[in-house]
Formats: C-alpha cells, sequence, structure tokens
C-alpha cells in the first residue's frame, strides 16, 4: 500500500481526490492548516470510503511543523500538493500574501522531500499561468504568460519545482487545473467557500437564497454572448486525474505537464441557465464591469493527458450544475 502526503488535505479539491485514492487503496497522509477548509471534510471523505486517513495540522510556511510530519512518517511514495491561496481578485488586492504563502510555502515542502529523500511529485497547477492564451484550445507548450499574481504564483511554483527535478532526480506530474466545478454525488463533500471567488458556488449561493443576485464581470468581451467563456471540469473527473498521475510515476520516470479540462467551453450566462435549471427557478444576476486581470476565453486541449494518461473527462454541465445543486441542498450552510 503506497502512501501518499496531500497538502491542503482538507480542501475542495483534495476531499475529492482523496476519495478516489482511498478506493484504489492508497494510504493518506493529509496536512492542512485550515485557512480555506474544515476538519468536517476529512470526517465525512473517511465515512464516504469507510476508510480511515492520518491527518496533521500544519501550515507550510512553518518548516519545524512541516518536518515533523516528515520525521514521522516514513517511506512517503508521493506528494500531491493541493495547498494554496487560489483566488484571483484577493491575488491582486493583497499580492505580498500570496506570494509569501504559495511559495514560501512551496519552498519548505520541497526542502522537506530533499531531506527525506522524496522523489514523486504531483503538484496542483492552474490554466491561470497560460494568461491570455494567443491560441484557443491551449496546448502544453503554449507560453507561460500569467495575468495576475495568483497564475504568477502558480507558474513560479512549477519553475521550481522544474529546476528542482532536473537537479535531485525527482519525478513530477504538473497537472494545470481549468475549472474545477460540481460535488461528490453523495452530496456529502464539495466546495464550502467563506466567501465565493468561483462563479459555480456564487451561482449556487443566489440560487439558494444566500446571497441576492450573481454579478456576471463584462458583457462586452469577445464571446458568442459577450461573457467570459470557460473549460469547467467536474471535480470528481479532477480527482481522478491524479489518480492516473500517480499510476504515471509508478511507471515512468521525468517531468510531465497534462492540462486538465473537457476541451469545450461555457460562457457565464450559460452556466448560469444551466443552474437554473438545476434548480428550478431563475438564477438573479447583473451584469457589472470587467475585473481586472480576467480573459475573455480559456479553453484545454487535453488530448495530451488521454494520449499519455490515459484519463478523460467523462461528466457533463448537467452533472456539474446538478451535483453542485445537491451539494448546496443537502448543506445549506456548507460544513457548518
Amino acid at each position: 500500500m503506497k502512501k501518499i502526503l496531500i497538502t491542503g488535505g482538507a480542501g475542495y479539491i483534495a476531499s475529492h481526490t482523496n476519495v478516489e485514492l482511498l478506493d484504489k487503496n492508497y494510504e493518506l497522509i493529509l496536512v492542512d492548516n485550515f485557512c480555506n477548509s474544515v476538519y468536517e471534510s476529512v470526517k465525512r471523505v473517511e465515512e464516504i470510503t469507510g476508510k480511515k486517513v492520518k491527518f496533521y495540522e500544519a501550515d507550510l510556511k512553518d518548516f519545524v511543523q512541516l518536518e515533523k510530519v516528515f520525521e514521522s512518517e516514513k517511506n512517503i511514495f508521493a506528494v500531491i500538493h493541493f495547498a494554496a491561496l487560489k483566488a484571483v481578485g484577493e491575488s491582486v488586492e493583497k499580492p505580498l500574501m500570496y506570494y509569501e504563502n504559495n511559495i514560501s510555502g512551496s519552498l519548505n515542502l520541497y526542502k522537506c522531500m530533499m531531506k527525506y529523500g522524496v522523489n514523486n511529485f504531483v503538484f496542483s497547477s492552474s490554466a491561470t499561468v497560460y494568461g491570455d492564451p494567443a491560441e484557443v484550445p491551449v496546448k502544453e507548450d503554449a507560453p507561460v504568460h500569467a495575468t495576475n499574481p495568483y497564475g504568477h504564483t502558480k507558474a513560479m511554483m512549477e519553475q521550481i519545482l522544474l529546476d528542482a527535478a532536473k537537479a535531485l532526480g525527482w519525478n513530477v506530474v504538473i497537472l494545470r487545473y481549468f475549472n474545477p466545478v460540481g460535488a461528490h454525488s453523495s452530496g456529502r463533500i464539495g466546495e464550502d467557500p467563506a466567501y465565493p471567488n468561483n462563479l459555480l458556488p456564487f451561482v449556487s449561493q443566489v440560487a439558494a437564497g444566500i446571497r441576492e443576485k450573481v454579478v456576471v464581470f463584462g458583457d462586452n468581451w469577445d464571446t458568442p454572448d459577450g461573457t467570459g467563456v470557460r473549460d469547467y471540469i467536474h471535480v470528481t473527473d479532477l480527482a481522478k486525474a491524479h489518480v492516473s498521475a500517480l499510476e504515471k510515476l509508478e511507471n515512468d520516470k521525468g517531468t510531465f505537464i497534462y492540462n486538465i479540462g473537457t476541451g469545450r467551453g461555457y460562457s457565464v450566462l450559460e452556466m448560469i441557465d444551466a443552474f437554473s435549471k438545476a434548480c428550478g427557478h431563475p438564477v438573479k444576476y447583473q451584469i457589472g464591469p470587467r475585473r481586472s486581470g480576467d480573459v475573455a476565453t480559456v479553453l484545454a486541449d487535453p488530448s495530451k493527458a488521454e494520449k499519455e494518461l490515459g484519463w478523460k473527462a467523462e461528466l457533463e454541465l448537467e452533472d456539474m450544475v446538478n451535483s453542485a445543486w445537491k451539494w448546496q441542498s443537502m448543506n445549506p450552510k456548507g460544513y457548518k
């Protein structure tokens, strides 16, 4: 049974990944500081799977705390690194906080791996590293050109990792996520932000009457209906990509970068319309000004992941919005 250390292990994407990994009989060591998560998600993962995980409350910015985890846990096969602040708008307002948290935390993690001889790594990266791509759909060899501090931190974390891998002989899979949405089919785990920074949880809270309306950031983009187009991927499909990434590391040596998306785009208004159908009533919205750092269209070319990882997104838009609404309905106050 291979032991996997997961940073940010109580978070949204991690929770869904934990379910998939436990189903494949991996042994999980979770680390989280609860700045964007709660322990309840860990308990629910254990209830869904009927399996236990080991948990450490630690902050990656604190090297001593993190080192204690590596001291205690021998024979870690791989690290999956989810832990990061991830709101584009907040990163524009608080860049120093983002650089300190995301870069410093990652450096401490890389140093611990080096010291304790852990050589396999799966990195939770983002399509934001591409910025405003010249060609859509985006391939993995497109220039890295982030347009906001969050994207810059992800690009820097990637570069430091690639340099370390080259020098230290690490095996690395970088997964560049597009827009993860939805929730587990049980309705027991899902996205639970204190304040929604992404479209779908905001739409969900408006549908539930928690917030008054969705503000659509611009309706004059160069897209079919004037609103931004993104490649949304069901979080369960995304979670399964991490299982494929670990299997890749078991079989192949080197560094690999993959887009994790569907290759299909939906506009903001299309997402609101789909969610209105899922919840059975119109979701209120109003058009607002464009947001700093936003771009018109970002879509993945996921063909490399299908060819090399044997992974492909399977769930449709209907699955995404229905599962998100099921989670919202069953958990009106999130995990509280």
